[in-house]
């Protein structure tokens, strides 16, 4: 569904107009800010696939401080490939890492750690790797990265629709107050057995992500 039709879907709900864009009314506004608000909260609630996305950190030698461009600092790492090399780049501590940069004897080569460090001007994320780079490597960074707000009328959304839609009804009936429909707590029950459900049907495609076995 798109920014619009999600819009449209609670105005339906709580029994008002619906609109032709977001932008027609202040109340029409008031419900794209609760359905952006819900997404957030729907996001953050599970590892929603569709949002699975990878960032690529492109060394060069000896530099070992990289920006994430367009990560920001909401995402999840599903897992971290040194793409040039084959091989696993592991989580390491901050107190690690700086034991190794104040090493007399720095050690370069191919990054096997990576310790995330701080944003940017953009609010991006920053990461540094060790070994430092001694040349080119392609470092791959698998991440689960909400999606940016919902602003213009045909914005998909990316992540199951029920939930947002009865999220962003909870809350615009909570706004308002009673008005002799459902009540909110009633609302952000469905809410709750909406978003449950959906986190069963896609964690029941992806079983292999909650599997552990010996390697």
């Amino acid at each position: 569904m798109n920014y619009v039709q999600l819009v449209n879907s609670v105005l339906r709900r709580l029994r008002e107009t619906e609109v032709s864009s977001v932008s027609d009314n202040a109340y029409s506004k008031l419900i794209g800010e609760f359905v952006n608000d819900a997404k957030r909260q729907v996001e953050d609630a599970y590892p929603w696939n569709a949002l699975s996305e990878t960032l690529t950190a492109v060394t060069a030698d000896g530099i070992f401080n990289y920006v994430l461009v367009g990560s920001g600092q909401r995402f999840r790492v599903i897992d971290v490939l040194n793409d040039t090399s084959n091989s696993i780049v592991q989580l390491a501590t901050t107190r690690w890492m700086n034991e190794q940069f104040l090493l007399t004897s720095v050690q370069k080569g191919s990054p096997k750690y990576y310790n995330f460090n701080g944003t940017n001007s953009n609010g991006d994320t920053q990461v540094d790797l060790f070994p430092i780079p001694n040349g080119v490597y392609d470092i791959r960074f698998n991440v689960i990265k909400p999606q940016v707000a919902l602003s213009a009328d045909a914005d998909i959304l990316l992540i199951p629709s029920e939930p947002v839609i009865f999220n962003a009804t909870a809350r615009a009936i909570a706004e308002r107050g009673e008005d002799g429909g459902i009540l909110a707590g009633e609302m952000a029950f469905i809410y709750n057995q909406s978003l449950s459900d959906a986190i069963a049907i896609e964690s029941g495609r992806y079983i292999e992500e909650s599997a552990w076995m010996a390697i």
